[in-house]
């Protein structure tokens, strides 16, 4: 037996979020980050320095190397697209601007397909508001539109979508990958066509980013809930054509893995040396705030869990949001698997919606305005104080954190901020205010707050951000010790530390063998990351230690310089 459905929403509830004010909020989530700032270290740094490679023929397409080391990840798609975007635009666009354009192209359709994928789970029959007796329910269209507008303010506000969504790595292919498929399974039902391009573009897609388990698990989970979570149960025949598609495009997936190589080195196996408290620790804040909303759903919404046939606004989300978290547990880095669950996580906690109690709603909004007004205050005291000095106590921590840095001033990063802070002053006003029914009014705060605070960090902050997680003061320090020769021996660098060296010192480089040296320099790190790049230490009688330069932030993560021995 069904139970009724615990939304209850009127006509009024469901008035539209205005249009202008959604882009404005996604145009300002998106563009920072983006711009201006430098590739920071670890898998950005490193996915630059393989486009370049890429984009000036130095290294195969197939199997790109940098420094002579391969990809830690398989996911060649990003690699390729950063690469073509700089072949595409040299000599009119900076290359690192032009290397982001794509990617920034592929976080819009994240938002996009999450909002539609929400939309048409709105629409589903299970997912629909009781009917009033005598009207004035919420229409199913004003409903999903409400739903979906839930849905893409609980992404906005998700804390850990901030710095992986604005990287030029596969893990935002991958994100884009299963938001559209996520659509696609989604709209199923509805259309015609715009899914199975989705599912067209999305399955391979996971695969050419180096997740084609994940491809799998999604494909055939989409086909068993084209039988068991149908719409329209009288049209089985179509259900049973829509799950046999997607079994061939799951398949078409599996091959092309195999094709590549892809399909033994992508089973997970538990990593049993992953701390269980860090996990939980991720958890609670990376997903925050859909975390709490999609745990409501699943209470209020129980009812509808296991049913005759399986409700698809449920189970589609459900399912993801599994697949995501089983990554998560059982590969690395964790915080980058548990990424791909977000979308799913948003349409959860935008079925809460309908059930939340107004204290609940309430509690949601003094939480999140006096958690983000503190964050907004402490990014401008700090920034402050790097600028004038008053108060003393947070320029003094910055200078004793990132030894050398030196505050810069940026006229234009100022009027964005304040625009930023002005507009989040008037959101407080505006849901302080009365009369506020709308149905997404509960996650206006935190998606606005969260886009503050990004906001705030990747304008006022970015000198200080740029200094602390670049590698750019680092070659700087290394360049002002050897001038500049014509090349330079490295020894035991990884990828990141050779991308480094290419990309803001512009310096030739040549790996150590055995064969007589020919550059003057050698540049060998202090203690290589992995136990592959250990070397034996270079022949005292041939080389003279020169220097050591550290990261300003990490004394530990230092460049060890030497100068060959006069004959």
């Amino acid at each position: 037996m069904n139970q009724p459905t615990p939304a209850i929403v009127p006509h009024s509830a469901v008035r539209p979020l205005p249009r202008w004010a959604l882009l404005l909020l996604c145009t300002a989530y998106v563009l920072p980050g983006f711009i201006g700032r430098d590739p920071w270290r670890g898998a950005d740094v490193t996915a630059y320095g393989y486009m370049l490679q890429l984009a000036q023929g130095h290294t195969p397409w197939l199997a790109p190397l940098l420094g002579g080391l391969p990809p830690e990840s398989d996911g060649l798609l990003p690699y390729w697209i950063g690469a073509w975007a700089l072949q595409g635009t040299e000599g009119i666009l900076p290359a690192i601007f032009a290397a982001r354009i794509p990617f920034a192209l592929l976080l819009v359709l994240t938002l996009w397909a999450t909002w539609w994928g929400i939309y048409a789970l709105a629409r589903s029959p299970g997912a629909q508001p009781v009917a009033f007796a005598f009207g004035g329910e919420a229409s199913p269209a004003g409903y999903a539109r409400a739903i979906a507008d839930g849905g893409l303010l609980a992404l906005l506000a998700s804390l850990g979508l901030a710095q992986p969504s604005h990287e030029t790595t596969a893990y935002l292919t991958q994100l884009c990958a299963t938001a559209l498929v996520f659509y696609g399974l989604a709209a199923m039902p509805r259309h015609r066509w715009g899914p199975w391009v989705a599912m067209s573009l999305g399955l391979p897609g996971l695969v050419l980013s180096g997740a084609p388990v994940l491809a799998v698990l999604y494909g055939t989970g989409g086909a068993v809930l084209c039988l068991w979570a149908p719409e329209q149960l009288q049209h089985s025949a179509r259900n049973g054509r829509a799950a046999w598609g997607l079994l061939a495009l799951t398949l078409a997936a599996a091959l092309l893995a195999w094709q590549l190589g892809l399909s033994e080195r992508h089973v997970f196996w538990p990593d049993f040396e992953k701390d269980g408290h860090n996990l939980a620790r991720l958890l609670l804040w990376f997903t925050w705030p859909a975390w709490p909303l999609a745990l409501w759903t699943l209470w209020r919404w129980r009812g509808h869990v296991f049913t005759r046939s399986l409700q698809r606004h449920l189970w589609l989300p459900m399912w993801f949001a599994g697949c995501a978290l089983g990554a998560t547990v059982l590969s690395r880095p964790a915080d980058r698997a548990l990424l791909l669950g977000l979308p799913a996580l948003a349409a959860l906690a935008a079925f809460a919606l309908p059930t939340l109690k107004r204290s609940v709603s309430a509690l949601i909004d003094w939480f999140t305005l006096l958690f983000f007004s503190a964050s907004a205050i402490a990014i401008w005291v700090i920034w402050i104080s790097t600028q004038t000095g008053i108060p003393a106590q947070p320029a003094a921590n910055v200078a004793r954190l990132a030894h050398g840095f030196r505050p810069e001033f940026s006229a234009v990063a100022l009027a964005v901020a304040l625009a930023a802070t002005a507009a989040w002053c008037a959101v407080v006003v505006w849901r302080t205010g009365r009369n506020q029914s709308a149905l997404w009014k509960t996650l206006v705060l935190p998606a606005a707050g969260t886009t503050l605070c990004w906001l705030l960090l990747t304008t006022l902050w970015l000198p200080m951000l740029d200094y602390a997680r670049s590698d750019a003061p680092q070659v700087r320090a290394l360049q002002a010790l050897i001038g500049r020769p014509v090349c330079v021996h490295v020894l035991g660098l990884d990828q990141g530390q050779f991308a480094a060296l290419q990309i803001f010192g512009s310096i030739t480089m040549q790996p150590l063998t055995a064969a007589a040296p020919s550059c003057p320099w050698l540049v060998e790190a202090d203690d290589a990351p992995t136990p592959a790049l250990r070397r034996t230490p270079p022949d005292a009688k041939e080389w003279v230690l020169t220097g050591r330069i550290g990261r300003p932030t990490d004394r530990n993560d230092a460049l060890v310089v030497y100068r060959r021995a006069p004959p």
